[in-house]
């Protein structure tokens, strides 16, 4: 006979993630560091990805018992290979990988030259493709496993021009956009594809999280606001969440999605 729901030892573990490595790259930035804050508080092994050991000490101090930081260009396939395997061997298998590094080059929409625009879409797609690659030896040795994909909510609409007249600085360029479109049906079509492996692949596309250089912007920061039914910029930690619950067992049926954490923009 099964556990009454108010006993039963899996409702009250939804959410722990003891005993699980959590893959994450770009893990100290503005938006990284939150997503790794919601991890670790929830029991992960947390695994930061990046090429800078000086920006990881800075934001966590030294290595602990549960984050850790391994060099990885993303840019790079052997690099990536490498890191997946030091991390293997150092402390198993992985459970999750978070592809949240991003990196681009340019700004206005209609002069972006070849490379740059080539550069924009590597960095927002390419490199989550590179890492989803080279981990999943490692899932399917293990029996399954989660993927996570950052995306962007400029992935499902485009950007309101007007907020940005005053600013234009901010504005997202056309392949940054683009590349998160991409990373959105990225998921889906490995969703799909490893769904019958017990891999569930899902996407988190954030809203308005300026940083604080940008916030400085008060006009800046007032025109987001007023696009955003919560009639406020998200905080980093209200991103932390979204990652906490597609990494634990509470998302064990979910898979091919994209949770957009935005406010409110999108629905207008």
């Amino acid at each position: 006979m099964a556990a009454a729901p108010l006993t039963d030892p899996f409702y009250r573990n939804l959410f722990d993630l003891t005993g699980r490595t959590v893959l994450l790259t770009g893990g100290y930035g503005h938006l990284g560091r939150a997503i790794a804050a919601g991890l670790l508080a929830h029991g992960a092994r947390v695994i930061v990805l990046g090429r800078s050991a000086e920006k990881f000490t800075n934001v966590f101090g030294k290595d602990t018992d549960n984050v850790h930081f391994l060099f990885c260009d993303v840019s790079e396939t052997a690099s990536v290979q490498a890191a997946f395997r030091q991390s293997f061997d150092l402390y198993g298998p992985p459970s999750v990988l978070i592809n949240n590094a991003f990196y681009s080059r340019g700004q206005q929409p209609d002069a972006l030259p070849d490379a740059d625009f080539a550069l924009g879409l590597d960095g927002s797609v390419g490199t989550a493709y590179r890492c989803l690659r080279e981990v999943l030896p490692y899932l399917r040795e293990a029996g399954g496993g989660k993927i996570i994909n950052v995306a962007s909510m400029y992935g499902v609409v485009a950007p309101d021009f007007a907020a940005y007249d005053a600013h234009p600085q901010f504005l997202n360029p056309p392949h940054y956009g683009a590349g998160k479109a991409a990373m959105i049906q990225l998921t889906k079509y490995f969703a799909s594809y490893l769904g019958p492996e017990n891999i569930q692949v899902n996407c988190v596309s954030p809203g308005a999280f300026p940083s604080d250089a940008v916030r400085k912007e008060v006009e800046f920061e007032g025109e987001l606001r007023r696009r955003i039914p919560l009639e406020r910029v998200g905080e980093p930690q209200d991103l932390a969440g979204a990652f906490v619950f597609l990494s634990s067992a509470a998302a064990n049926f979910v898979t091919g999605h994209n949770l957009v954490v935005d406010g409110g923009w999108t629905i207008r």
